[in-house]
């Protein structure tokens, strides 16, 4: 791969850990949107959401996007929220080759009943907010993909060998 990939998805949908694993697949550095925000600003997710609101959260991920589209190959794992603004769904298909990592309701409840570092899942009924989010986001995920990936029936390791064996028959192509 000769240009950055981004994975993209609802929360839960396996994109940090599945692009870890996919990175040291491709030989490929890898980067985390929302650890890159939190480094950058020295506050967690959860304390920015307090303070600044989702807006400025969505803001401080569009300065983090763009600076992770610097056209260098790399593997970077992107916030659920990244394809909410038009300009960053736009930069996406522009900069790199996007990853969709789709996941069920039921798989993505699981995966997130145990990480309370997710601002928007501070609800009393997370599986109802979950519901709300893919319906809200499916659209833009499925419009930046490159490529769908299905994460329910795999493991992360799994899931990984997929996508890299999707990415090399794409660039083959």
């Amino acid at each position: 791969m000769t240009q950055p990939i981004f994975l993209v998805g609802p929360m839960g949908a396996g994109k940090s850990t599945i692009g870890k694993l996919l990175a040291a697949q491709l030989g490929l550095p890898f980067a985390d949107s929302d650890k890159v925000l939190e480094d950058r600003t020295g506050a967690d997710i959860p304390w920015i959401f307090d303070v600044e609101g989702e807006a400025g959260f969505r803001r401080r991920e569009s300065e983090v996007l763009a600076d992770l589209c610097n056209g260098q190959p790399q593997v970077v794992a992107t916030g659920g929220g990244i394809v909410l603004l038009p300009e960053n769904r736009a930069l996406l298909k522009a900069q790199g080759f996007v990853v969709y990592l789709r996941a069920s309701l039921d798989q993505l409840v699981e995966r997130t009943s145990k990480n309370s570092n997710r601002p928007l899942l501070q609800v009393s009924d997370p599986r109802s907010k979950l519901r709300e989010i893919l319906q809200q986001r499916e659209a833009f995920y499925s419009e930046v993909a490159d490529l769908v990936c299905d994460t329910d029936d795999c493991t992360p390791r799994q899931a990984s060998n997929l996508v890299s064996e999707r990415l090399l028959a794409s660039a083959d192509r």
